[in-house]
């Protein structure tokens, strides 16, 4: 389907899906290599998102890993002014999002520096700061999921938000076995009419399945990408931009949209 949704004016279209590259500007992401703390490494992971083809960049300041103990909200803000202040220096132009779950944080990347998109990982803002929002299921399986997107959305609706996003959540309140039936069936979340993020890039679901370390899971990652593409996603959230940017390319050929 295509899709759009309105960035400060300007219409960001799905008709060809869009890859979304992750920042981390934290000390503790489950990916070692995505940690980037200091002004050059920011920089250099902002750049590269965009020289490699990403469309969005998604800042995160406060891992969400299984297991870890999130930072405080004066920490996450903190982490995130100074990447956002680099990002936006390097690369003015960028449409950001910002990886949150916290009303205060959402409300200073947007007002302070201007954040695009508000990706909630906790699906449970109620604020309308008059951006896109991603809105993510912790849901184990797609009926639960469908009944709590179908109640979030017309809550949203409700105070006013106009562009909505829908991430099934991939690794959050999951079995593994729960992911892999989600994944199977995802197609079915097409009946929201709202286009679909999905972020499957190097998570427990593809490491221990296979045994293996995060390290090693690209070549599993880009398999699931293409399954996910196939199953309607408009758009992937990735470490490695290079090679989900050549899958997004290989399907819109094999599609007839190259």
């Amino acid at each position: 389907m295509n899709y759009q949704i309105n960035i400060r004016g300007r219409l960001l279209n799905f008709n060809k899906p869009v890859v979304m590259g992750i920042l981390n500007a934290t000390p503790d992401s489950f990916y070692a290599a995505s940690r980037k703390q200091d002004e050059q490494q920011i920089a250099e992971r902002a750049n590269e998102i965009v020289a490699q083809g990403a469309t969005i960049i998604d800042v995160g300041a406060c891992s969400t890993r299984p297991g870890s103990e999130p930072a405080d909200e004066q920490t996450e803000m903190a982490r995130l002014r100074q990447a956002l202040a680099i990002v936006r220096r390097e690369q003015p132009d960028a449409v950001v999002s910002v990886d949150t779950f916290r009303p205060n944080v959402a409300k200073m990347a947007v007002e302070e520096y201007g954040a695009d998109i508000i990706n909630d990982v906790s699906g449970l803002l109620n604020i309308n700061l008059r951006v896109p929002y991603i809105l993510m299921s912790t849901q184990g399986t797609l009926h639960d999921m469908l009944i709590f997107f179908a109640q979030r959305i017309q809550q949203l609706r409700d105070i006013g938000q106009k562009d909505i996003i829908i991430d099934p959540g991939f690794g959050f309140g999951k079995t593994l076995q729960q992911n892999y039936d989600l994944m199977a069936q995802m197609d079915r979340l097409n009946v929201l009419q709202l286009p679909i993020l999905v972020g499957i890039s190097r998570k427990s679901m593809i490491y221990k399945l296979l045994d293996i370390t995060p390290n090693e899971s690209l070549n599993a990652t880009t398999a699931l990408h293409a399954i996910a593409l196939a199953k309607g996603a408009s758009i992937l959230r990735v470490h490695d931009v290079k090679e989900a940017v050549e899958v997004v390319e290989i399907m819109q050929q094999l599609r007839g949209d190259g």
